[in-house]
């Protein structure tokens, strides 16, 4: 046999072969547009609840977003507990939070009243952080 009909023989039966194999690329396929399908219904869903949601808030005219007011509680436990100096007075510790929240609002430029109100520390503690610059 010659050799071009050797390989004329090989590619028919290739071509026959390749009739009753799986096709994998048409499963990835079909994965692919499942998974574009629920991906556009998901968004479809979160795009209603988000019309309801809005629809909700502008039908309610006296809505409002209040300031969170801490309890005393809360503010108690932004203190810590007094501590006793080596002289005999009682200096109650302020929490870190606080120290710096008082530093920055009087690098902003607001007054010792102001700073007293926002923060609920006395004038007393407010001056004694500013003196010390922050430091304890």
């Amino acid at each position: 046999m010659e050799f071009s009909t050797i390989l004329m023989i090989i590619g028919i039966i290739c071509i026959v072969i390749s009739f009753f194999l799986k096709d994998r690329s048409k499963k990835t396929e079909q994965d692919l547009e499942d998974l574009s399908i629920s991906i556009y219904q998901e968004t479809n869903s979160l795009k209603k609840r988000l019309r309801i949601i809005e629809e909700e808030l502008l039908l309610e005219p006296s809505f409002t977003v209040k300031p969170k007011t801490p309890s005393k509680r809360q503010m108690e436990a932004y203190k810590q507990p007094n501590k006793q100096t080596n002289t005999g007075q009682n200096v109650q510790q302020i929490n870190e939070i606080l120290v710096s929240q008082v530093v920055q609002l009087n690098k902003q430029g607001y007054p010792v009243d102001e700073i007293s109100k926002m923060s609920t520390l006395s004038k007393e503690q407010i001056i004694s952080i500013l003196n010390n610059g922050g430091r304890r």
